[in-house]
C-alpha cells in the first residue's frame, strides 16, 4: 500500500487455501497495475499516447516500457514475490505481467521512450548519415544532423516517414522483450523449475510475439471468440452466422500461432465462459460452445485451459464480464459445461495424443504484418492479419491441418509452404525455401505483397517480390487497391478484392483478368498469387495448391472443422446448421467402419463435437 510496506498475508492465506484444496497455482506478477503511490513518486513512468495525452492512473497498463525508474520498481516487487512464494509447493508456474500491449500500450511516446529510441537508433546505424540514407531522409528534407534530433513518428503534419515508423515499431517491440526478460531472469533465479508464461491476446500484432516468447517456457493466450468476432469481424455475413459461436477458424488460428510461439507448448490462460464486457456487442455463447472451445483447445495442443473468470466480480470495470459462477457464488451456465468437459477428458487418458507435424506450414512474420500496415496506398480494406487468417481458414475448410511457423523455422518436412504476410524481403528465408525446393518435393505459394518492402520499408531495388525472385522470376510493376464495391474477375471465374498487382514475367500467367493483367503466376513448384481472392476463389486456388503438393483434402463446408491429435480425431460444428458426418468425410479422416465414436455421433448439432480413434 505504501513504499516499503509489504503486506503479503492475504496472498499467503489465498495460496494456502488453494493448496489445501489440492489446487496448483499460477502466480502472476502485478506489474500491469502499478499503485497510486508509485505513480506519485515516479510520475515519469506513465505512458503517453499518440495525441500527447498522459495515460493517467485509474485503470491499468498506465506505464511506459521505457521508464527505467519503473523497471527498477518492477525488479523490486517481482524479486520480493519470488523470494516469498517461489519455493511454495503450490506454485507450479508464473505469469509475467498481463496482456502486454493491451489498450494500445505497446507503444509510448513519452520522454523516456524518445530518449531510449534515440539511443536504439545510434546502436542500429553506423552514424547519422547511415540512418539518413537507410530511411531515405533526403525526401522532403527530413535529414538529421545528430541522433538527438530524431523524434517519435507521431504528430507530423501528414504521414510520417514509413522507415521511421517501422524502426519505432521494432524498437517498441524490443522494449517489451527486454521488460519481460527482466522479470523472467528474477523468477528463474528464485523459483527454479517452474514454467514461466505470458498471456498474449487474440488478433494482436503490435509487437513480435515470437521474439518475446523466446524467453518463456510456454506461450499462453486469452481466447474470447465472441468478443473477437463482434469487435474485429470484417464480414457482416460471418458476424450474423457465427454470432453465438465465434468464427470457426478464429480460435484454432491462435492456438496454432501461439503453439509456435511457445516452441510447441501452448496454454489458454483466459477462456471466455459467457458474455464479456468490452466488445461492441456481447452475446451469450450458444449452449455447448464453452465445452466445444475447451475441446478444440486441447485438440490443437493446449496443455492447460483456464477460465476467466471463476466468479463474476460485482464491482469496477469488469463487473459485466461473466464467470463460471455468478457474483453471489452460484454456478452459471458455463460451470456445468466445464464439469462435463473435465469428466470427458478422463476418457482419453489412454490415447496417444502426441502431435504430428502438419503437411502445410503457414509462415507468419510480425514485422511483415507491420510493414504492410504502415504504407498501403489507400487500401483501407486490406488488413494483412485478416487476409492471413482467411488463407489459414481456407486450408482448414479443406480439411487440412496447418502449422503456423516463424520465418526462422525449419521447413524441409512440409509439403506445402504458404507466405501470406511476409511483406519484408528476407534473403535468409528465400535461401532456405530455395534449398527446400531443391532437396524435397515441397511446393510454395506466395500471396500479394510478399517481399514488397525492404527491412527499412522501401521498395526493393529489384522490385517486389524482392529476394523471393530467386524462387520465381517475376517483377511486380504496379499495384492498385480496390473498394469493396468493386471486384475484378478472371477468365477462370476467380474474383479478387482489395488488392491487385500487375506482374512482369517471361512466361504466361495461369489466368487473366478482363483488362489483360495476368493472374496467378506459376513456375514449377512455386506459385505467386498476385491479388487477394475472395473466399470461393481462395478455396479453389488452395485446393489446386494442395493437389500439386499431393496433400489429400476435402471441402468440409462453412462451419465444420476437423482437428487431429495423435490417434484422436475430433469434429467441431460451428454451424449454422446441424451436420451429418458423411461416410466420405469419415473415411477421409481414418474412421473405420463400425468402429464407433469415442465421443458424440455422426450427426453433430450446432456447438456439438464428435471424436473417434483414427
Amino acid at each position: 500500500p505504501e513504499a516499503g510496506d509489504y503486506q503479503f498475508d492475504w496472498l499467503e492465506r489465498s495460496i494456502e487455501t488453494l493448496h489445501s484444496a489440492g489446487l496448483e497455482v499460477i502466480l502472476g506478477t502485478p506489474t500491469a497495475t502499478p499503485p497510486a503511490w508509485l505513480m506519485r513518486n515516479n510520475p515519469d513512468m506513465l505512458g503517453v499516447d499518440e495525441h500527447g495525452q498522459v495515460r493517467e492512473f485509474g485503470s491499468r497498463r498506465h506505464y511506459c516500457f521505457s521508464s527505467e525508474p519503473y523497471r527498477r520498481e518492477c525488479e523490486r516487487i517481482v524479486t520480493e514475490l519470488a523470494k516469498k512464494f517461489g519455493e511454495h509447493p503450490a506454485v507450479t508456474a508464473w505469469q509475467t505481467d498481463n496482456e502486454y500491449g493491451c489498450h494500445s500500450t505497446s507503444v509510448s511516446y513519452s520522454a523516456s521512450a524518445l530518449a531510449a529510441f534515440q539511443q536504439w537508433c545510434s546502436k542500429q546505424y553506423n552514424g547519422i548519415e547511415a540512418l539518413n540514407i537507410a530511411w531515405g531522409n533526403v525526401f522532403w528534407s527530413m535529414e538529421y544532423n545528430t541522433f538527438s534530433e530524431i523524434g517519435v513518428p507521431v504528430g507530423t503534419v501528414t504521414e510520417a516517414n514509413p522507415a521511421h515508423r517501422l524502426a519505432f515499431w521494432r524498437f517498441s517491440s524490443e522494449q517489451i522483450k527486454s521488460f519481460n526478460a527482466l522479470q523472467v531472469a528474477i523468477l528463474r533465479e528464485h523459483s527454479p523449475g517452474r514454467d514461466i508464461v505470458h498471456n498474449f491476446m487474440g488478433n494482436f500484432v503490435e509487437f513480435d510475439h515470437f521474439d518475446v516468447a523466446d524467453d518463456l517456457d510456454v506461450a499462453s493466450w486469452d481466447n474470447y471468440p465472441l468478443g473477437f468476432l463482434t469487435r474485429d469481424g470484417h464480414d457482416p455475413i460471418d458476424q450474423k452466422t457465427y454470432f453465438r459461436t465465434g468464427h470457426p477458424d478464429s480460435s484454432s488460428f491462435h492456438h496454432d500461432l501461439y503453439r509456435a510461439c511457445g516452441k510447441g507448448r501452448m496454454w489458454l490462460m483466459e477462456q471466455q465462459p459467457g458474455p464479456v464486457n468490452w466488445a461492441p456487442y456481447n452475446p451469450a455463447p450458444l449452449p455447448g460452445m464453452v465445452r466445444l472451445w475447451g475441446w478444440e483447445a486441447f485438440a490443437h495442443g493446449a496443455e492447460v485451459v483456464s477460465y476467466f473468470r471463476y466468479r463474476q466480480a460485482p464491482f469496477a470495470q469488469e463487473q459485466m464480464h461473466a464467470g463460471l459462477c455468478l457474483p453471489d457464488g452460484r454456478e452459471d451456465d458455463a460451470a456445468v459445461e466445464v464439469k462435463v468437459l473435465s469428466e470427458e477428458i478422463k476418457l482419453f487418458a489412454d490415447f496417444d495424443t502426441n502431435a504430428q507435424p502438419a503437411s502445410v506450414a503457414l509462415v507468419f512474420d510480425y514485422a511483415g504484418d507491420q510493414a504492410a500496415r504502415i504504407q498501403q496506398p489507400d487500401g483501407q480494406n486490406y488488413d494483412p492479419l485478416v487476409f492471413t487468417q482467411s488463407v489459414y481458414s481456407a486450408v482448414r475448410q479443406l480439411g487440412v491441418s496447418v502449422d503456423i511457423v516463424p520465418t526462422s523455422a525449419e521447413l524441409d518436412h512440409y509439403q506445402l509452404i504458404i507466405l501470406a504476410n511476409c511483406s519484408v524481403s528476407d534473403t535468409n528465408l528465400a535461401t532456405k525455401l530455395q534449398t527446400v525446393l531443391t532437396t524435397t518435393n515441397a511446393h510454395v505459394v506466395m500471396f500479394p505483397r510478399t517481399g514488397s518492402k525492404t527491412s527499412e520499408c522501401a521498395i526493393p531495388d529489384q522490385l517486389p517480390p524482392g529476394a523471393f525472385q530467386s524462387l520465381i522470376d517475376i517483377k511486380v510493376t504496379r499495384v492498385e487497391t480496390l473498394p469493396r464495391t468493386i471486384q475484378m474477375t478472371t477468365d477462370d471465374h476467380c474474383a479478387v478484392v482489395d488488392w491487385r498487382e500487375r506482374v512482369e514475367a517471361n512466361f504466361q500467367a495461369e489466368d487473366r483478368f478482363e483488362d489483360g493483367w495476368g493472374f496467378h503466376y506459376r513456375r514449377g513448384a512455386v506459385s505467386y498469387i498476385n491479388a487477394c481472392p475472395d473466399r470461393p476463389s481462395l478455396l479453389k486456388l488452395l485446393a489446386k495448391g494442395l493437389s500439386s503438393a499431393s496433400i489429400p483434402h476435402i471441402n468440409l463446408g462453412a462451419g465444420l472443422r476437423i482437428a487431429i491429435r495423435g490417434e484422436l480425431t475430433m469434429a467441431f460444428n460451428y454451424g449454422p446448421d446441424d451436420v451429418m458426418l458423411s461416410d466420405k468425410v469419415l473415411a477421409h479422416f481414418g474412421y473405420k467402419n463400425n468402429a464407433g465414436f469415442v465421443l458424440g455421433q455422426k450427426t453433430l448439432h450446432v456447438s456439438d463435437i464428435s471424436a473417434w480413434k483414427t
